[in-house]
């Protein structure tokens, strides 16, 4: 019954494979990319698109989430990015920026990271 139970516990547990760590690593070598100092490592380049598909990934379901929404009245009204510039790196600089500030090895869950460095970053108007 008890390793029923501990089971039951397991199953039920948010499954969070990526780590506030591991997106501030990803996110730094996606910077660089687009600082123009490419990487001749491999890895470095598949961590930077790990980065840049995560959050394109977040701001897309946002953006999902915000037009279902408005569908039942609803403005959610969290974050508004701008419609000019180069958006895709604004957002990986949004969240660098407020990855950068975290504690080390933090254990927030990357979901909240983001939202919270993009609710800041682009805030909606009044």
């Amino acid at each position: 019954m008890r390793s029923a139970a501990a089971l039951l516990a397991l199953l039920c547990a948010p499954a969070l494979a990526y780590s506030g760590p591991e997106l501030l690593q990803d996110c730094q070598a996606a910077e660089s990319f687009y600082a123009q100092k490419k990487a001749t490592d491999p890895y470095q380049s598949v961590q930077g698109a790990r980065c840049l598909a995560y959050v394109a990934g977040f701001a897309d379901g946002y953006g999902v989430a915000d037009y279902l929404a408005g569908k039942v009245g609803v403005q959610l009204n969290a974050i508004c990015p701008p419609t000019d510039g180069d958006l895709q790196y604004r957002l990986v600089r949004a969240v660098l920026a407020h990855l950068e500030k975290q504690p080390p090895n933090t254990t927030a869950d990357t979901r909240n990271l983001v939202a919270g460095a993009l609710s800041k970053a682009f805030p909606c108007p009044p």
